[in-house]
């Protein structure tokens, strides 16, 4: 049985279960595209390392901080140094990212400046977070910047209502949403984000989630716009 059987089968015995899902269309789960259509699909354009802000100064942190407090809405997540043994907690997030539709903006979170630019951007309620799975993202942002996140949108509840079913994560709403398939490698994601200077790899990776989040809430979400 694949990955679109079991969701209909799932749905099938939901409605059984509690019959106003059958009325509900956000619960209707549309044709995911299998791995090997993905696999098939062109390159998604992401951020290039031009494109890149790495924030590695405390003039840099509140220039940043300038420039995206200024907005509607960003694309944002934040990566943090997985943990392999039994009862180790992780201590992330390290890395923290923000990205317009043409700019992307990564901040270390080893720097003090970094840290508070990253808590006040998480606290600014006119400044619209959005992003894939961020549950566990906005859980660590509150325990280690000390701070309680606003205007937080995770684009899995935004897909289920505008019809791509639920649990829809970033390379499932880049296939469905642009017909593109999108760079995500497990090593990267499970690499030492802890590092102080991070590869040219974990900088791409980490804006390009950021990014592809800002196109999807575009495409099928609200316009994002500066602020008037």
């Amino acid at each position: 049985m694949n990955f679109n059987e079991m969701s209909i089968g799932l749905w099938r015995w939901l409605v059984r279960l509690f019959p106003a899902f059958r009325d509900d269309p956000s619960s209707r789960p549309r044709q995911w595209p299998t791995r090997e259509e993905m696999m098939a699909l062109p390159w998604f354009d992401g951020v290039g390392r031009d494109q890149i802000v790495m924030i590695d100064s405390d003039q840099g942190a509140r220039r940043a901080y300038e420039e995206l407090s200024r907005l509607a809405v960003v694309g944002f997540d934040t990566e943090s140094k997985p943990t392999f043994n039994k009862g180790e907690k992780s201590r992330g997030p390290h890395v923290a990212q923000f990205s317009t539709p043409e700019r992307s903006y990564v901040f270390t979170l080893h720097q003090p400046e970094n840290r508070r630019v990253v808590g006040a951007l998480m606290g600014l309620a006119s400044l619209k977070k959005v992003g894939f799975g961020l549950a566990d993202d906005v859980k660590r942002v509150r325990s280690k910047l000390g701070v309680i996140p606003k205007s937080v949108l995770d684009l899995e509840t935004l897909c289920a209502q505008r019809g791509y079913g639920r649990g829809v994560g970033v390379k499932v709403a880049v296939a469905m949403v642009f017909k593109r398939r999108f760079r995500k490698s497990k090593k990267i994601g499970t690499s030492n984000w802890m590092n102080r200077q991070l590869t040219d790899q974990q900088v791409l990776y980490a804006a390009n989630d950021a990014h592809a989040a800002m196109l999807v809430f575009e495409a099928i979400g609200e316009k994002g716009k500066k602020k008037t």
